[in-house]
This record gives structure tokens, C-alpha cells and sequence, in this order.
């Protein structure tokens, strides 16, 4: 890419949140502390759902890919973050910038389409109990995944391909990691067609699905209501209440991030409020699936329990 001074591009300045050199540390053991808590916390979840065959059904399935997409997701940012803050540098390289954005795009949509997809799920199981293996079969479990992970793939080298087109001459980005829409505003190359396809992904990525899920869930209200039971409609409400709880979680905080930036303009608020789509929410899922769901926590138990059983003990004879 050539700015206005003819000039080529070789890297961005990441400003994030503060210059005092005091607070750098702090920072440091913050993000690295939430980034080890969101590994862990979804690794453990996947391996309770591999090592469990009880597990072994469609809910389980898209929960292991969603803890794997958002692994995926917080290790586009944060360690870049972290060797900056190490390093007292805030460079990234050109293509660096790119790469991130594209990952970023990537798995947060995906993100998004495994929540709909869950939220498809659940509406099968509660609106139609009686048909709900012959519907989420694993060969529709696998497909739903897979177009998923293809669409996500296809925005974001769309999105990308159409960042590669723009020309900078401000090289300072106002964030912790490189976002599309930030470059997009530092650009002084027409922006307009970069626009209309980063607002119309939106609309059709963010904005289709958030609908589909609100759907899913005023058919399973409907049905949550036809229960005459109390202990019915609790126990049809309570498969999908930390679903519900991590679908809330995440489009009011990306609403927030967007609301708060074009409310105040300020760059600090905008990257803190980043923070909380990026790291927190997938930091938090885990917890929210595993603290509510007796399935994961007697697997996980289960499972250390095995493995510390089935260690050789190895006697010392002197």
C-alpha cells in the first residue's frame, strides 16, 4: 500500500490503553491472567466433552467448537498485546495487521453463527422433543458446522481483501489490536465501498443471525408456557438458560462497544470497551456453562478422577 507520500507501508503503531510506564505491568499480569483463565477454562471443556461419550450429543458438539472458536479468537489479540507491552514496543507489522483483522473477523463471526446454530438446537429439542434425533442427526450437526466455518472464511478474506485496497498517511491505531473498522477511519483513500461491505456483512452476519436466535427463543418461550408442570417448565427452561445467558452476554457487550464509541469519540473508551467482547466474554463462557451444567463438572470430575487412579505407583524399596 502507498500513503500520500509515496512512502510504503511497513508497519502500524497499536497505542492501547495507556502510556505510564507504571501501569505496564500491571496491564501485563491483567491480560495475562484473563488469557490463561479463557484457555484453560475451554480447553477443560472440550476435554470433558471428547472424554465423556454421554456427551457425545449436538448441544456438546457445537459447545466444543464454540470453546474452541473462542481459544481461537482471544489468541489473535492478546499474546501480540502481551509481547508488546514486554517488548515496550507498540509496532505491528503491515501484514501482521491484516492477518489479525482477518482472524478477527473470522472467529468472532463464527462465534456468532455457533450461537445460532445452538439456539436451533435448543428451539428442536424443547418445540420438538419427539423428533429432535431424527432432526439434529450428525450429519446435520457436522453440515451446520462446516457452513459455518465456510461463511466465516469467506467474510473475513472478503473484509480483508478490501482492507489491502486503502492508503494510509496516519499509521496510529487508537486500539490494542488491529479492527477493521478503526483502519477503515484512518484511511484517506475512498472508503465508501470498504463501508458498504463491512456494514452489510453486518447486517447479514450479525444482525440475521441475532434475529434467528430471538426467533429460536420466542418459539421455545411459547412452548416453555404450554408445560403445566412448574418442574416442567424449569427443567425444558434450565437446558437452555446458560446458552441464553452467553448469547446476552455477548451482543450486549459488542452493542456496548459500538454504542460507547459513537457516543464519546474517544479512543481510550473505545479500546476499553473492546475488552470486554474480546477477552471477557470468552473468558466468562466457560464458567457459565460449567458452573450451571452438572453434565460438564461430573465429567471433568470424573475424568481427573480416572486419570489420578490410573497413574502407576511406583514403590521405593530401600
Amino acid at each position: 500500500m502507498e500513503p500520500g507520500n509515496g512512502t510504503q507501508i511497513s508497519e502500524f503503531l497499536l497505542l492501547g490503553f495507556s502510556e505510564k510506564p507504571e501501569l505496564q505491568p500491571i496491564l501485563f499480569g491483567l491480560f495475562l491472567s484473563m488469557y490463561l483463565i479463557t484457555v484453560l477454562g475451554n480447553l477443560l471443556i472440550i476435554l470433558a466433552i471428547s472424554s465423556d461419550t454421554h456427551l457425545h450429543t449436538p448441544m456438546y458438539f457445537f459447545l466444543s467448537n464454540l470453546s474452541l472458536a473462542d481459544i481461537c479468537f482471544t489468541s489473535t489479540t492478546i499474546p501480540k498485546m502481551l509481547v508488546n507491552i514486554q517488548t515496550q514496543s507498540k509496532a505491528i507489522s503491515y501484514a501482521g495487521c491484516i492477518t489479525q483483522i482477518y482472524f478477527l473477523i473470522l472467529f468472532s463471526v463464527l462465534d456468532i453463527l455457533l450461537l445460532t446454530v445452538m439456539a436451533y438446537d435448543r428451539f428442536v429439542a424443547i418445540c420438538h422433543p419427539l423428533h429432535y434425533t431424527v432432526i439434529m442427526n450428525p450429519r446435520l450437526c457436522g453440515l451446520l458446522v462446516l457452513v459455518s466455518w465456510i461463511m466465516s472464511i469467506l467474510n473475513s478474506l472478503l473484509q480483508s481483501l478490501m482492507a489491502l485496497r486503502l492508503s494510509f498517511t496516519v499509521l496510529e491505531i487508537p486500539h490494542f489490536f488491529c479492527e477493521l473498522n478503526q483502519m477503515i477511519q484512518l484511511a484517506y483513500s475512498d472508503t465508501f465501498l470498504n463501508n458498504m461491505v463491512m456494514y452489510f456483512s453486518a447486517l447479514l452476519l450479525g444482525g440475521g443471525p441475532f434475529v434467528g436466535i430471538l426467533y429460536s427463543y420466542s418459539k421455545i418461550v411459547s412452548s416453555i408456557r404450554a408445560i403445566p408442570s412448574a418442574q416442567g417448565k424449569y427443567k425444558a427452561f434450565s437446558t437452555c438458560a446458560s446458552h441464553l445467558s452467553v448469547v446476552s452476554l455477548f451482543y450486549c457487550t459488542v452493542l456496548g462497544v459500538y454504542l460507547s464509541s459513537a457516543g464519546t469519540h474517544s479512543s481510550q473508551s473505545s479500546a476499553t470497551a473492546s475488552v470486554m467482547y474480546t477477552v471477557v466474554t470468552p473468558m466468562l463462557n466457560p464458567f457459565i456453562y460449567s458452573l450451571r451444567n452438572k453434565d460438564i463438572k461430573q465429567a471433568l470430575t470424573e475424568f481427573f478422577v480416572k486419570e489420578t487412579t490410573n497413574r502407576p505407583i511406583v514403590l521405593r524399596l530401600k
